[in-house]
């Protein structure tokens, strides 16, 4: 699974709308409204990288409102799941 950190400006009078159209996206997990530079960052995750060019550019850029992503593919992920999965190999409940 490919891991895609997509930070999103849009039209600041649309924020909540545009953030439904993202998360409502196929292989969009999750959107957060934040402060700062950007107006929300959209976790994307799909299993191969061309299906990024049809998420990203292809469907988030296209939502009215959308001005501009910035994209940051993980090398790895890293969550407190992971981590209690991992420690819990082996060991009968």
């Amino acid at each position: 699974m490919i891991s895609a950190i997509v930070l999103i400006k849009t039209s600041v009078d649309r924020i909540p709308e545009i953030a439904e159209q993202i998360a409502a996206l196929e292989s969009v997990s999750e959107v957060f409204s934040v402060t700062g530079t950007y107006d929300l960052i959209a976790m994307v995750r799909v299993s191969r990288h061309e299906d990024l060019a049809d998420v990203i550019p292809g469907r988030i850029s296209k939502i009215p409102g959308v001005e501009g992503t910035d994209t940051h593919v993980a090398f790895r992920t890293y969550s407190q799941h992971d981590l209690e999965a991992a420690f819990a190999i082996g060991l009968d409940n």
